[in-house]
């Protein structure tokens, strides 16, 4: 079995982590919208991702999103 190496650095600040706990607390409570459509949000990815959006935009410690991914083709 392979052991994790510790990298000794939090990936994720205490401020993005309590973004995206409010941002899924909004979600199970049904009061969490998503961006210009303003629809009511379901998915816990999308409540994720939200809540990592708005920890960026308020300066929080949160990794670059990954540049250059194409959707593939169906």
């Amino acid at each position: 079995m392979a052991t994790r190496k510790p990298s000794g650095r939090r990936k994720y600040g205490k401020a993005a982590s309590k973004r995206v706990e409010s941002a899924m607390r909004r979600r199970k409570k049904g009061t969490l919208k998503s961006g210009r459509s303003g629809r009511t949000v379901k998915s816990r990815e999308q409540a994720i991702a939200i809540g990592l959006s708005e920890a960026r935009k308020k300066g929080a410690k949160v990794p670059r999103k990954p540049a250059g991914r194409k959707r593939s083709s169906r």
